[in-house]
């Protein structure tokens, strides 16, 4: 499974902590070094069943600069995909992507649900 994640972020480092304490094996990639692509977000939105305003940060800075509060609700899904995959900073994260499952957001009791 992949963890995609900000190393810096609190909420990242409890879930990784969560999935380290678990013993769960996966592969981690750095949002910011490493941006998911707009195949991959296409991928991953259909897969999780989540409205794709969830993949979305709203509480980043990036996100509050571009005014995509007003913004979100005129764009097309390719138009909101392909701004997730122009800058990782405005994705929600952790995510986990794993065969059957993708996970959006850091929520133990969900992550203990899913994965355990």
């Amino acid at each position: 499974m992949k963890f995609i994640y900000y190393p810096p972020c609190s909420t990242c480092q409890k879930a990784k902590a969560w999935l380290d304490g678990q013993g769960l094996s996966y592969e981690g990639r750095d949002i910011k070094q490493d941006n998911p692509t707009y195949e991959e977000l296409s991928d991953w939105y259909k897969r999780s069943g989540l409205a794709l305003k969830k993949f979305f940060n709203t509480s980043g800075l990036v996100y509050k600069s571009l005014g995509l509060k007003d913004k979100l609700p005129t764009m097309t899904e390719e138009e909101q995909l392909r701004l997730l995959a122009s800058d990782g900073m405005l994705v929600k994260r952790p995510i986990v992507v794993g065969d059957d499952r993708i996970l959006v957001g850091f929520r133990a009791q969900e992550w203990e649900a899913a994965l355990l």
